[in-house]
């Protein structure tokens, strides 16, 4: 039966279709001029005058019925295309679900557990204080699941728009990092500004702050070296500023690249490391340099070799250095 499956495949079924449908038009058409011949002949043998029988000509109807097999096999390929839209969709759709369902799940037994041992055992002080911790931190975790999916939700419900504000992009990124430096423990975050100024752009705070957690988290979750690095540099160009996190990470496959800002797409085990998340993260990035009218791209030279990450914003007045 296994071997029975590629015949109910999409594709196998669209192919068949196709050739089908080709097979009737060509026949259709060599029956049809074969009766017009027979026609013709009878016509000229009897001396019949051929608007008796024919109402239109030949070659009139071949082209109606091309003309309309040529739309049927349009229809069947939008179709085609629809369906296999569809299928992947729900495909990503339930790795999705599998993967979010297990990082909701982690958390609410590692609570049980800790809640459990609170209940049956008499905790001295330094073990409450340290279950506690490890508690708050479960709690965290779950917080910024519930967080993720909500900003997804309002992100692509476009009620960002207006609420935007002229800032300086360096003393965004600076700012930034202080505040969620506990985040990065043991890393090593640089920040290079060579035009040596200000550099302004009407952005949504809340939603480029989320730009930045994404990114950068992304770059020391993904990061077997000791200290993880991420290198984050300020490049004005005529038209346009570059924003690059360069890390120091396991790198993409670059097969990969073009499909890791796809929703709920993740590259799963790439070098001993296994996905991480719903794969949201990325996604929400792209979406997040939509609403700023720029774009995100990822660069990589392969395994091992780290992944730059390039925000590039348009500008409207050119940056003198």
């Amino acid at each position: 039966m296994d071997r029975l499956k590629w015949f109910y495949h999409p594709v196998a079924i669209f192919i068949f279709s196709i050739v089908a449908l080709a097979a009737s038009l060509f026949l259709y058409i060599y029956w049809y001029i074969g009766v017009s011949k027979g026609l013709a002949a009878v016509i000229e043998k009897y001396h019949i005058d051929p608007g008796q029988i024919f109402e239109i000509r030949t070659w009139v109807v071949i082209m109606v019925l091309s003309l309309l097999v040529g739309i049927i096999l349009v229809g069947i390929f939008f179709i085609f295309v629809y369906y296999q839209k569809t299928w992947q969709l729900y495909r990503l759709q339930k790795n999705f679900i599998s993967n979010f369902t297990h990082e909701l799940k982690t958390p609410v037994t590692s609570l049980k557990l800790y809640l459990d041992t609170f209940a049956r055992y008499n905790l001295s002080r330094d073990d409450q204080i340290k279950y506690i911790g490890f508690m708050i931190q479960d709690v965290n975790r779950l917080l910024e699941n519930i967080n993720r999916i909500l900003s997804l939700a309002r992100i692509e419900s476009s009620s960002y728009w207006k609420e935007f504000e002229d800032a300086d992009l360096v003393d965004a990124v600076q700012q930034f990092y202080k505040r969620n430096a506990d985040l990065f423990p043991n890393c090593d975050i640089r920040i290079h500004n060579p035009v040596g100024k200000p550099l302004f752009y009407p952005i949504n705070p809340p939603l480029f702050d989320m730009f930045l957690m994404n990114i950068m988290t992304n770059a020391v979750k993904y990061n077997k070296s000791a200290t993880p690095r991420v290198d984050v540099r300020f490049i004005a160009r005529r038209k346009s500023l570059d924003i690059q996190f360069e890390d120091n990470g396991i790198g993409i496959e670059r097969a990969e690249i073009k499909k890791i800002f796809r929703i709920f797409y993740q590259i799963g085990h790439t070098d001993n490391m296994t996905a991480k998340g719903g794969g949201l993260g990325l996604y929400m990035a792209s979406q997040i340099a939509k609403i700023h009218k720029g774009k995100v791209t990822a660069e990589s030279e392969g395994i091992g070799k780290g992944t730059v990450f390039t925000l590039t914003l348009p500008l409207r007045v050119p940056v003198e250095g």
